[in-house]
């Protein structure tokens, strides 16, 4: 039997999801000329958390951590990602 039999992996969340796409709903609209179809928001929320640090966790508990520890250069480092990621993709969108 293996581990995702035995246990619940669901419950494992990456609070970066969280973090880079409300920081999305911040700075998507200021770029009026950027492609907001699915795939190049996708491509988007792809390309940021690929550059942040990841912030799982598996309780209520290690939420409350998660949002605590080292918050605003976390903030700063979630901001930074989209911001490029944007740029990016506004440059590279998925579809001619």
């Amino acid at each position: 039997m293996g581990l995702r039999e035995q246990y619940d992996f669901d419950s494992l969340i990456n609070e970066a999801e969280r973090l880079v796409i409300e920081e999305m709903g911040r700075q998507l609209p200021r770029h009026k000329t950027l492609c907001t179809c699915e795939e190049c928001v996708l491509d988007i929320a792809a390309f940021a958390l690929n550059q942040v640090r990841p912030r799982y966790r598996a309780s209520l508990l290690g939420s409350i951590y998660a949002r605590q520890s080292d918050a605003p250069a976390y903030a700063r480092e979630v901001q930074k990602a989209v911001g490029e990621a944007i740029q990016r993709i506004k440059a590279n969108p998925a579809h001619d």
